[in-house]
């Protein structure tokens, strides 16, 4: 039993000094600083200055307002009066129209700026319109009128012509006014085009047949060509809607005007005037057609070659050669079958202005045995170092 209570007593007195010992070590724990885990060493920043804007400027008000900015401090100029020009349609499309007629048509427009509107000039872009402007200056609301006038061309097909208008308006200087229209032929030709011969009897000229496919009758009222090469008979006081006229072809004047245009004055009311087109085989083909000389050099002389032939296959005799200004020499000629071959040598002249003489020019001519003169044209462009020798 005393043995009992001697380990009782003994447990009870461990435990107290246990109890003891742990408050104890508790009170150290919360007496001492707590133990931070070692972390990476703070970068210190660097230090900025803090830019302070200058206080605002006071006004009379005594309010204060944010300074102001570059841009701000540029005034825009006041806006100062100008003119403006407004155009109620900057096209105008006639429709069908008939060839070789004058087509009339207006383009209305008014000064809707608040200043003196001044129309500088009109420029048409082709001979075959003109344009009307009663005056020039326009005040603000003031309106006025261009009128246009568009003569047609001989020919059917689509047409587009322009017609500039330059002004005091800053904002438009130059207006762009477009005319347009479908050149409708009442009266067709056949064949469209003639191809003519020296050698055939009367050119080999076909009859020419006018149709009108409106069937308006009408009649012929001239008939030229150039130099009265080809002409033709006809009886302007008959009308029908289909007309038969025979050419007649002079050749020797032909010569001398190998291609060109027919032109057949009609009455009828919508188609006044035809053309016809013709075109002559030409009895003699040169190749080159011309002699052209480039990057030459004074007094530096270039060989070419030229070949003549006749179209027709004819024999043929060359009777002489020369230049215009003797700058292509001959230096052979051979006959080749019924072709002629030709060495030349072109010798460029001394530019006496080495800064602004450019081109020489000159003409060889080929006479054939029988009176007929060939004609080449010579042109030669100088290299930019024209010095050179």
């Amino acid at each position: 039993m005393k043995r009992n209570c001697l380990i009782l007593t003994v447990l009870v007195v461990s435990c107290i000094l246990l109890l003891g010992i742990g408050c104890q070590e508790e009170v150290k724990v919360a007496a001492a600083p707590k133990t931070v885990p070692a972390a990476a060493p703070k970068t210190v920043p660097v230090e900025r200055k803090q830019v302070i804007a200058p206080p605002a400027p006071k006004h009379d008000k005594g309010t204060l307002e944010t300074p102001p900015t570059k841009a701000q401090t540029t005034k825009p100029e006041p806006n100062k009066p100008s003119p403006k020009i407004t155009f109620e349609k900057v096209v105008h499309n006639f429709g069908e129209i008939g060839p070789g007629t004058k087509n009339p048509c207006e383009f209305k427009f008014t000064n809707t700026g608040d200043a003196l509107l001044k129309i500088k000039r009109v420029q048409a872009t082709c001979g075959c319109t003109a344009a009307e402007l009663t005056k020039r200056k326009y005040a603000p609301g003031e309106s006025g009128s261009l009128k246009v006038t568009y003569k047609a061309g001989r020919q059917g097909g689509k047409t587009s012509k322009r017609v500039y208008v330059f002004s005091n308006d800053t904002a438009k200087p130059k207006v762009a006014l477009t005319i347009k229209g479908m050149i409708g032929m009442k009266v067709l030709h056949k064949p469209e085009r003639l191809k003519l011969s020296l050698k055939a009897e009367n050119g080999g000229c076909p009859a020419i047949t006018l149709t009108s496919i409106d069937n308006q009758p009408f009649a012929v009222r001239s008939f030229r060509s150039p130099r009265n090469c080809i002409t033709a008979a006809f009886d302007s006081s008959k009308r029908a809607t289909k007309v038969v006229l025979k050419p007649r072809v002079d050749v020797e004047k032909l010569k001398k005007n190998l291609n060109g245009r027919i032109t057949i004055g009609l009455t009828h009311p919508k188609c006044n005037m035809v053309t016809v087109p013709f075109n002559t085989l030409a009895r003699f083909k040169i190749t080159p057609p011309s002699l052209i000389t480039r990057d030459a050099k004074p007094e530096k002389p270039i060989k070419k070659e030229l070949w003549i032939l006749n179209n027709y296959d004819e024999d043929f005799e060359v009777e002489s050669a020369s230049s215009k200004n003797g700058i292509v020499k001959v230096l052979s000629q051979q006959k080749v079958g019924k072709r002629y071959k030709f060495e030349l040598e072109i010798t460029p002249p001394a530019a006496e202005d080495k800064t602004t003489v450019l081109t020489f020019t000159d003409v060889f001519y080929v006479n054939i045995k029988g009176g007929e003169e060939l004609k080449i044209n010579c042109r030669g462009f100088y290299s930019r170092n024209k010095k050179s020798r």
